[in-house]
């Protein structure tokens, strides 16, 4: 009889101890009791009835995923090789066992379809342009989408963009051209001012009596500085005369 009862003893403590389950601070546990849905479990030490209860933990942490390169055609059909990362979390642990089988796949391939549906409703020049805004678009899908799984997505990054080698080079090109075409707009913009300023100094120049001869005398002392400088000055045809006339 003693034998009897440390065996029962015996055997409701090796019960009790592979009974124990140990429930993190970020994890919630989902209670099913014979196969039915029974309540969440709050982080501790929880007590799982072999054979007629069973539990999964769900981690309710912000996950990164890394959404593979998808090939996606955009509206003014250029081909292009995207990728992303997306942060979402699980919000309701119940929901994410029960109304999904494998939530971190569903979630994975609801991003890349998506991503590719967003891209294929803008053209090349506005995905190039406005990368946050496409993140943003498929931000707000997938997590409607998620909802009745209790997921919730908290951004989407849009990290490359690949163009075929023929995009690239054209569009190289047109970057190219459009820093030409600025140079030259700026570089005529120099030269209206510079004959603005021309004209200006001519108009004082020629309403001051005597500043076009000290402007003349400048310049020659500036070429003076100068000894390999060689001066051609002309004088004005009525004084050579004059001189002529006071010889004779």
């Amino acid at each position: 009889m003693a034998e009897f009862l440390s065996f029962v003893l015996f055997a409701g403590i090796f019960v009790v101890l592979i009974s124990i389950r140990q429930v993190n601070e970020y994890q919630r546990g989902v209670k099913f009791q014979l196969g039915k849905y029974r309540k969440m479990v709050n982080p501790g030490w929880r007590l799982i009835v072999p054979i007629f209860q069973s539990m999964t933990k769900v981690d309710l942490r912000v996950k990164a995923v890394d959404v593979p390169f998808q090939e996606a055609i955009t509206k003014d059909n250029v081909s292009a090789r995207i990728n992303a990362v997306i942060y979402y979390k699980v919000s309701d642990a119940a929901k994410a066992i029960l109304e999904v089988e494998n939530f971190w796949f569903a979630v994975s391939q609801l991003a890349q379809t998506t991503m590719r549906n967003v891209v294929g409703e803008m053209e090349l020049d506005e995905l190039l342009a406005n990368r946050d805004q496409a993140a943003k678009k498929i931000k707000i899908i997938v997590d409607q989408a998620t909802d009745p799984w209790g997921i919730q997505v908290d951004a989407v990054e849009l990290k490359d963009v690949i163009l075929p080698d023929d995009m690239q080079r054209v569009i190289a090109k047109q970057a190219e051209a459009e820093r030409e075409r600025r140079a030259v707009i700026i570089k005529s913009k120099g030269e209206v001012e510079a004959a603005e300023n021309l004209t200006r100094a001519a108009e004082m120049l020629s309403q001051q009596t005597g500043a076009l001869h000290l402007r003349t005398l400048n310049t020659l002392n500036d070429l003076s500085s100068d000894q390999s400088n060689t001066v051609i000055f002309a004088m004005p045809l009525e004084i050579l005369r004059a001189f002529e006339r006071s010889n004779q």
